[in-house]
Parts: structure tokens; sequence; C-alpha cells
């Protein structure tokens, strides 16, 4: 599976936000997650850095 998770930063730590990333769309000021079951999660934030081989996505608060 290709699929990515998704962690935003919280004192300068990664916490897990959402697993199985399928869709990430950026929008005004914030970041929309779907996950392939489904899950949204939409966040106040940027992508800082998007790994594509690890499957990893980082995303830095507003």
């Amino acid at each position: 599976m290709c699929e990515s998770t998704a962690y935003i930063l919280k004192d300068g730590k990664e916490e897990l936000l959402l697993e199985s990333v399928d869709v990430l769309e950026n929008m005004d000021g914030h970041v929309k997650l779907i996950s392939m079951f489904g899950e949204e999660e939409i966040v106040e934030a940027r992508v800082k850095t998007l790994s594509l081989v690890d499957h990893k996505i980082i995303l830095e608060p507003l």
C-alpha cells in the first residue's frame, strides 16, 4: 500500500494525526486530509515536509 501517515508538530515533536492518508488538499490556511477509510481531518497548518519514499507527511501549525 502507498498511503502515508500524517503527523503534526507540537512542541517540536511529531504527533500522530491520521494514518492511511490517501488525499491531501491545501485550503486557505488549512490542510484537509482524507484516509482510505473515509476519515477526515482539517487542520490549521501547512505542509512542512512530504516524504514519498517514507510515506510520511509532516504538518506545521500556523
